[in-house]
């Protein structure tokens, strides 16, 4: 709602009886535009969370360490964080990532997080993003991602604008499924020719689901021309080139919102 101060107090579009002095005045306002600077100057980040709860007959969806880590690295860096995904609306959770050894402080916080998980239930729609007002993009994993991160034009269009842009593109896990269908202004795929990581192989078979997902993420990678890193199984990982920065597993889902910060820093 719009506030006019005109020598009055004003409370929801109410206006008192009581006046207030030029100097409340003056301080209210200059109060007003210092508040207004930030906000502007504020950097904003766009976690993107799966909309597909089943892949084939496989539960799953968004693997909440890779949401909840991020999400709590963004706001301790003091950026205004926003939670996207494709179809918008509530975010289903592989229950998989709640179990035990997978829970994680940061995700069982997050859980317990009226805003945070107020934003989760209520995720905006990607093709509904501001993208001017946004200074990176980061692609949370879990096995959904195989389902609506691939051949979806919004998320598509998304990336490729912020990367033309000069502005930060990260995924981590299975996120950079996503970057299959991508391509820069030169036609070329996105990850072509630069460091990348993801879930890799001998990680897709441990967890029993290679033969479900549609591609193995290591292979699909480096098919595209991206020059493919891996580290230990379950370890963090984390690549960064330029304003491309990937990680390999859940485990790497911190290192990989800290690499985003250092940059946007």
């Amino acid at each position: 709602m719009a506030v006019k101060i005109i020598g009055y107090t004003v409370i929801k579009g109410r206006r008192s009886s009581k006046k207030i002095s030029k100097t409340e005045l003056r301080f209210t306002l200059h109060s007003h535009k210092i508040l207004t600077n930030r906000i502007e100057n504020m950097t904003n980040v766009v976690l993107v969370a799966t909309s597909a709860s089943k892949l084939k007959s496989h539960d799953t969806g968004v693997w909440i360490e890779e949401l909840a880590s991020p999400y709590y690295c963004f706001l301790s860096a003091g950026f205004d964080v926003t939670i996207a995904s494709p179809e918008g609306g509530p975010i289903p959770i592989d229950a998989g990532s709640m179990g035990t050894g997978f829970f994680t402080e940061p995700a069982q916080k997050f859980m317990h997080d009226a805003t945070a998980f107020g934003k989760c239930s209520h995720s905006v729609k990607i093709s509904d993003l501001e993208l001017d007002t946004v200074d990176a993009i980061f692609m949370c994993g879990g096995h959904g991602t195989c389902v609506d991160f691939v051949d979806q034009p919004s998320l598509k269009a998304a990336i490729e604008t912020m990367y033309d842009s000069g502005k930060v593109v990260a995924a981590v896990c299975h996120g950079p499924v996503c970057f299959a269908d991508c391509v820069r202004a030169d036609g070329m795929p996105l990850v072509s020719g630069l460091k990348v990581t993801g879930f890799s192989n001998t990680e897709e078979d441990a967890v029993q689901l290679s033969a479900v997902v549609p591609f193995m993420l290591e292979d699909k990678l480096k098919e595209l021309g991206g020059k493919y890193e891996k580290g230990d199984d379950w370890n963090s990982k984390v690549c960064v080139d330029g304003k491309l920065v990937t990680g390999q597993n859940p485990q790497s889902s911190e290192e990989c919102a800290n690499a985003v910060i250092a940059i946007l820093k």
